[in-house]
């Protein structure tokens, strides 16, 4: 058997919209690790977010922040972080605008602001345990890997306009994640394969979401969820069912990984 490995993005993929892991997807990801398949995440959340989901599962290879931060086999892979002069430009303009920024490095997050019911929101609605805290310095000197600018659409349009150092993906109608330009979950992806030396046919990628779509584009047995974003249903080869109706089972099934 050739070696495979399978991708998957958290987010709307290995969680459903409530951010449970359902006992299908749990048992499927189990099911490929017996067959001998390598798992592994790609999500835009920092290591800190989902490090209780890598222990339940036994994996130990990931690509975060989009691409920016990759791990394999528990050994950092590949860091590609934030310009630094152009983060502080942004960060002076986004406080003149009353917009927050919240600073992200592998080991953990701070916001420049104390309290913003738009920074309140989006990090509430990823249901984790962990809150930034207040640091409006944390980005000075400092290798960040992503950030979170709280503005609404079309608020990001000009900060994409001003700053060709960054891409903008909106992540949620309050805020856009912040990576550097040209980073994806598909280049980090490409860092894990050039280390395997895995064929390209036996690659394969789940997502759901914008920060999904190349990845979904350029990976060869690419899935998207059913429920997921037009864009990323339309970036893939295949599209399985909703997230919460086996989306993940039947998406292995569909391209042949499960029975």
């Amino acid at each position: 058997m050739s070696q495979k490995i399978i991708f998957f993005d958290i987010d709307g993929t290995l969680y459903d919209h409530e951010k449970q892991l359902p006992a299908s997807t749990r048992q499927a990801i189990q099911d490929l690790k017996e067959l001998g398949y390598e798992v592994a995440i790609a999500t835009g959340r920092a290591p800190f977010m989902f490090e209780g989901l890598r222990e339940e599962l036994g994996i130990e290879t990931f690509v975060s922040y989009n691409g920016q931060y990759v791990v394999f086999k528990g050994e950092p892979l590949y860091r590609n972080p934030l310009n630094k002069e152009a983060l502080l430009r942004l960060t002076d303009i986004a406080v003149e605008h009353n917009h927050p920024v919240v600073f992200m490095d592998h080991e953990d997050m701070k916001a420049n602001t104390p309290e913003h019911e738009h920074v309140t929101a989006g990090i509430d609605s990823l249901k984790i345990n962990y809150f930034p805290d207040h640091d409006p310095t944390y980005h000075e000197g400092r290798e960040l890997y992503q950030s979170l600018l709280f503005c609404q659409d079309p608020e990001d349009k000009e900060y994409e306009k001003q700053f060709p150092e960054f891409d903008f993906v909106r992540w949620h109608p309050y805020s856009v994640d912040i990576v550097p330009a040209g980073g994806s979950k598909a280049k980090g992806i490409e860092k894990i394969i050039e280390k395997l030396d895995i064929a390209p046919e036996d690659i394969y990628a789940f997502g759901d979401g914008l920060n999904d779509v190349e990845m979904l584009k350029t990976v060869v047995n690419s899935v998207a969820m059913g429920d997921g974003h037009e864009d990323a249903r339309n970036a893939a080869k295949h599209v399985t069912s909703n997230v919460h109706e086996d989306g993940i089972l039947n998406g292995l099934k569909m391209v042949g990984l499960l029975k």
